[in-house]
């Protein structure tokens, strides 16, 4: 897995059933919204259809309708995934979990390819079986659905497949929380805090505390939103509601120990150590240790997913053998579990200068399966440990510094077609960056030279194929990306990626010619409902109708060969001149990738860095060394990964003009 002495890259991979008159009566209440009254039918078949769903079971199970609302929506903002199962088996608005139910029924996905295997990134894929803890019994948190069959004497099945049945399902849950507390089925929202923990399924307090902070911070704030079946819901602000958090106390939900973790105090998070161990012949795992920032920068954060499910990713980032990440994020409830520290360096991202000025966070999930949906608990966990992460260490929120593993360029030629894919077409930049409090916005007018790609996710559905087999047509779904040809017009070819060598393809895992939310590229023309940009050397079109635009104008600074120049060569990561290397550092090939970047095109500025280099190849981290040159580097967006080019080979412009 480790390289040579003199090329360090190295695997870095990666992360009481209830009465029988009792289920009548909520049957009979259901009927209307299951469309088995037919004097009814159109009344019910309108987009209000689920929020009387919300109020008919709050009513029957005497829970606040505020606060079902609000637990719906961290759960899944309150859409249906058209009865599909979430990344850990969880169905509809309340994400009721089903999780043996959701495996023996999911066909086999195909999943992302590893890569070579010396290269900087050799992880296997993990099947999701092997993250079940046993055959015989599985964490409460993903069993929630059974629990609620019984309570409501409903079906599993009409708790998997219909909306109004799942969230009376989700009200039985917390009404029976709330007696298992020996709290009164009240009226008012500030009495159900515990309860509202005890649903996340969280095995201690911190996590059911984060989950019931996040759920209550919604019922401030109110939410209102259209779902995926095309549903109106809204959630009325109570700003001054205030709930009673020492019911925590009495949940008996264990403390954790949170000793080591550097997280926000607003989620849960603890140490579950990777292990930097010694092992064969001078080999060892499966990280290094470092002093960032005092001895290098922290530039990125990098978005993982997990392409297997929670115990399992555990396993194996505990494992010396095996590769590193700095946090796994849970899909449940949003619980994080930090490996590494930051002064260290995990090998994560495939690209050694990447790892060694990022951090990564493997978010559990997998890319080839759109249906297995992320909760909202998940992304806002995320999007706080992002925010405080950015705050420590200057790390600049937009897109070039929060990258997707699919942002990570190939450091060598020879590497691009082994580089991952995840977290893939599926993952919800807008709402991320949303949550991060930098909302993806228009910042110019057509004149401003720029484009931010910004689709609407929910109506953005490109056509994807190898979701579950080669070339089988995946499920349609909402997606960040933007399909990209050689012309204005569907009936073009694709762009091909001329690092990649093969024939663009519609693949979920295939790169060459797509773009994402909030990537910035340079106009080069615009045709009607047609906008080109510039991307690998090559004008790129994407359809970009005014009604439905899928990006936004935008201004910066840009990069252009400088004038006596036809092109500039164009490189995977920023290493130092060779001068720069004391003795005993063996110099890094400043090799460039094979694509070019011609006069006359323009490229999206992220960042300007010095080549830097850090050097740990022995166990002993008293020979670990950062390496640091003369030569200055800007990073730029290039195609749907970021790329480098020297600052001596190019000029830097403004945008607009």
């Amino acid at each position: 897995m480790r390289g040579s002495a003199t090329d360090p890259n190295r695997a870095a991979g990666y992360s009481g059933r209830r009465a029988a008159a009792g289920a009548v009566a909520t049957a009979a209440l259901l009927l209307p919204l299951l469309g088995a009254a037919p004097s009814d039918s159109t009344a019910h078949s309108s987009a209000n259809r689920l929020q009387l769903a919300f109020a008919s079971a709050a009513a029957e199970y005497h829970v606040p309708q505020s606060v079902l609302l609000g637990v719906s929506y961290l759960q899944s903002r309150w859409d249906a995934h058209a009865g599909a199962p979430s990344v850990t088996g969880g169905y509809g608005p309340m994400h009721l979990t089903d999780a043996r139910t959701a495996l023996a029924e999911a066909p086999p996905h195909h999943s992302e390819g590893t890569e070579d295997a010396r290269g900087d990134d050799a992880r296997t894929p993990l099947h999701p079986e092997a993250k079940l803890p046993g055959n015989s019994e599985l964490p409460a948190r993903l069993t929630t659905l059974p629990k609620a069959a019984e309570l409501t004497g409903l079906s599993a099945e009409q708790l998997r497949t219909d909306p109004a049945a799942n969230v009376a399902g989700g009200a039985a849950l917390l009404a029976a929380a709330q007696k298992d507390l020996g709290e009164p089925l009240s009226k008012d929202p500030a009495d159900w805090y515990g309860a509202v923990a005890r649903f996340s399924g969280a095995d201690d307090s911190a996590t059911g505390a984060a989950y019931a902070g996040d759920v209550y911070g919604v019922l401030r704030t109110g939410e209102e939103r259209v779902t995926d079946a095309g549903q109106q819901v809204a959630l009325a602000p109570q700003p001054d509601l205030a709930p009673d958090t020492g019911q925590l106390a009495r949940t008996g939900l264990r403390t954790l120990d949170t000793a080591g973790t550097q997280c926000p105090a607003t989620v849960s998070c603890e140490w579950i150590p990777a292990p930097y161990e010694e092992f064969g012949e001078g080999d060892y795992g499966n990280h290094d240790l470092g002093n960032r920032p005092a001895s290098q920068s922290i530039d990125y954060i990098v978005i993982h997913d997990t392409e297997g499910a929670w115990e399992g990713v555990l396993d194996m980032v505990q494992d010396p053998t095996y590769v590193s990440w700095n946090y796994s994020l849970r899909s449940t409830d949003g619980h994080i579990a930090q490996h590494v520290q930051a002064k260290d360096v995990a090998w994560h991202a495939g690209n050694w200068y990447v790892n060694a000025k990022s951090i990564g966070l493997e978010h559990e999930g997998f890319l080839a399966n759109p249906d297995a949906w992320y909760t909202e608990a998940m992304y806002r966990s995320s999007a706080r440990l992002v925010t405080y992460l950015s705050k420590k260490y200057g790390i600049p929120l937009d897109r070039q510094h929060i990258l997707g593993h699919d942002n990570v360029p190939g450091p060598t030629a020879g590497t691009i077609g082994g580089m991952h894919t995840d977290p893939g077409p599926y993952w919800d930049w807008a709402h991320y960056f949303a949550l991060l409090g930098r909302p993806f916005e228009a910042t110019a007018d057509k004149n401003g030279g720029l484009v931010t790609i910004r689709p609407d996710y929910a109506a953005n559905r490109p056509r994807f194929t190898g979701c579950v087999a080669q070339g089988e047509p995946c499920a349609a779904h909402g997606s960040s990306a933007v399909r990209l040809y050689s012309g204005p017009g569907e009936s073009y070819p694709l762009i091909k990626d001329i690092g990649l060598g093969t024939t663009p393809t519609t693949g979920v895992n295939d790169l060459s010619s797509r773009v994402s939310t909030g990537q910035q590229y340079a106009v080069a023309e615009r045709d009607g409902d047609w906008t080109a940009i510039w991307y690998l050397g090559q004008k790129a079109w994407f359809k970009n109708p005014k009604k439905n635009p899928t990006a936004v104008n935008a201004t910066g600074q840009v990069v252009t060969p400088k004038d006596d120049l036809p092109s500039v060569p164009v490189y995977g990561r920023a290493y130092p001149e060779a001068s720069a290397y004391p003795a005993g550092v063996p110099a890094q090939t400043v090799s460039p990738l094979p694509y070019k970047l011609p006069a006359g095109q323009r490229y999206v500025v992220g960042d300007k860095v010095p080549g830097q280099y850090y050097y740990a190849v022995t166990f002993d981290e008293a020979s670990h060394q950062v390496v640091v040159g003369k030569d200055l580097y800007y990073e730029i967006q290039f195609g749907h990964r970021v790329a480098f080019v020297r600052a001596a080979d190019v000029r830097v412009e403004g945008s607009a003009g």
